[in-house]
């Protein structure tokens, strides 16, 4: 986890919507009375003064990743870094979803660290599998951001009146089948609920998503049941996830899951006939901003449901 307090001149509001035509800022959230929902970026609830915390969600920043999906993903996420500093009520914090690099490498990560040096917030991480591709099977993550973590990296904060829970279920990744939080993580997401109030907002991020969306790619959480199980007996549960690349909900009960979009590049629909292994999607640079965005979740008093509209940077 890094912890950034730099401080700078704010911008028009004008400025920054006419800035917002790029590869996919992020999710803004917000919590008022204790309850999450998304604003969006490019979105008129923006414009006007968020009534409580606010907070960032990027996710698929895969630094160092050069081939033609997107030649300079180094670049974009730059971009969105700058998107991110000039917004005229600055999120409390941002968290990054995983997939901060491409591979792992000590190139990359120093990259994406100098990058978010110039982040004005704290940044709160969790790892992709692409974050824990190196031969010690996330050693040059852990050694990077998990101090005062537990197990293998995952951790909890409260802030805003809500509980955050931070979760690590691409160790011992392999392609095409399932990722697993492990015995040991489940247990002490057990212990790390216990106390909490089951009136307390709960925010998970977990970078693989944590239900089943297409298993023959190994999208998905194998163990996510017994985390699920866990879950249901709070009022609120919001489950922010990266991995797929785009945006996707599942609401079962209080337990909302929502996927997010790269900064990257796409990647394919579920299922797309004749696709055996799911890679970057290369698009005509005039349709890419019609694949990459943000999007708005709104809790609607007096129901569980989040309604959700989904605002490509360019129609």
């Amino acid at each position: 986890m890094s912890d950034h307090d730099h401080h700078g001149d704010g911008v028009s509001r004008r400025k920054v919507l006419e800035c917002m035509t790029w590869a996919g800022t992020g999710v803004l959230w917000t919590i008022t009375g204790g309850v999450p929902r998304s604003l969006g970026i490019v979105d008129s609830a923006l414009a006007a003064e968020p009534a409580g915390m606010t907070f960032l969600q990027i996710s698929d920043s895969h630094v160092g990743f050069d081939k033609p999906a997107n030649p300079n993903a180094l670049g974009t996420f730059q971009e969105a870094i700058a998107k991110i500093n000039a917004m005229p009520t600055p999120p409390a914090f941002i968290i990054h979803t995983g997939d901060i690099t491409h591979l792992s490498k000590d190139k990359e990560f120093d990259d994406a660290d100098q990058a978010m040096k110039e982040l004005k917030q704290r940044v709160y991480v969790i790892p992709g599998e692409h974050d824990v591709a190196d031969a010690d099977n996330g050693k040059a993550y852990l050694d990077r951001y998990g101090k005062g973590t537990k197990g293998k990296g995952w951790y909890s904060f409260d802030q805003g009146g809500v509980h955050f829970v931070a979760l690590n279920n691409v160790l011992n990744f392999k392609s095409g089948t399932m990722a697993a939080l492990g015995d040991e993580q489940i247990a002490w997401l057990k212990t790390n609920l216990a106390p909490v109030s089951h009136s307390t907002p709960i925010v998970v991020l977990a970078h693989i998503p944590l239900w089943t969306i297409w298993e023959p790619w190994g999208w998905g959480t194998a163990d996510s049941a017994q985390a699920m199980a866990l879950l249901r007996p709070f009022g609120s549960v919001t489950v922010l996830n990266g991995h797929i690349h785009q945006v996707l909900q599942k609401v079962e009960g209080h337990v909302a899951l929502h996927t997010a979009r790269s900064l990257a590049y796409p990647l394919p629909t579920p299922g797309q006939a004749g696709i055996g292994e799911p890679g970057p999607v290369k698009v005509p640079a005039s349709e890419l901003g019609k694949l990459l965005g943000t999007r708005q979740l709104s809790v609607i008093p007096g129901q569980h449901n989040l309604a959700l509209i989904d605002k490509p940077l360019e129609a």
